[in-house]
């Protein structure tokens, strides 16, 4: 018997993250929690994506993302890029590294990545990234998918 999935699920350790993608002319940042390290040679990180978002177009024609690891007192921020809004990535500094992808300046530290390949999961793409570079932009501690409560509306999802 599964009782309550949503709250075993958010048990899970994962933090939350800005996404940044670029297709080489147009910029867009997200959210996302699902995030993970898949390999040590080459450093890979796995990340996942709901298909039919327009960053998803950017991220398939460009290649390249960015993860930026927000930091416990960066929730505004983590719901900002959570939705749809035009001018997204206004109101906020952004840096590039080696791929060109937007780094958000503000976070914890950024891991500057090209995609490796693709893979379906239900509902979204799980997208494997070869990180090219990395760096630390600032102190804190990183904030944790569990601490965001019902931020994300998956809520109604697990019903």
């Amino acid at each position: 018997m599964i009782a309550n999935i949503e709250n075993l699920v958010k048990q899970m350790s994962h933090g939350v993250y800005v996404i940044g993608v670029t297709d080489g002319l147009h910029q867009n940042a997200f959210t996302a929690a699902w995030v993970m390290q898949a390999s040590f040679k080459p450093l890979l990180l796995a990340l996942s994506i709901n298909h039919k978002h327009y960053s998803y177009k950017l991220l398939e024609v460009g290649g390249v993302c960015t993860i930026n690891v927000l930091a416990q007192n960066q929730y505004a921020i983590a719901e900002h890029f959570g939705h749809s809004v035009k001018d997204k990535m206004s109101g906020f500094q952004w840096q590039t590294d080696i791929t060109g992808a937007p780094i958000l300046s503000e976070a914890l530290a950024y891991f500057d990545c090209q995609v490796s390949h693709y893979t379906k999961a239900g509902d979204h793409t799980i997208v494997l990234c070869q990180v090219v570079s990395a760096g630390t932009l600032n102190q804190g501690r990183p904030l944790l998918y569990n601490q965001t409560d019902n931020m994300d509306g998956s809520s109604k999802l697990y019903e």
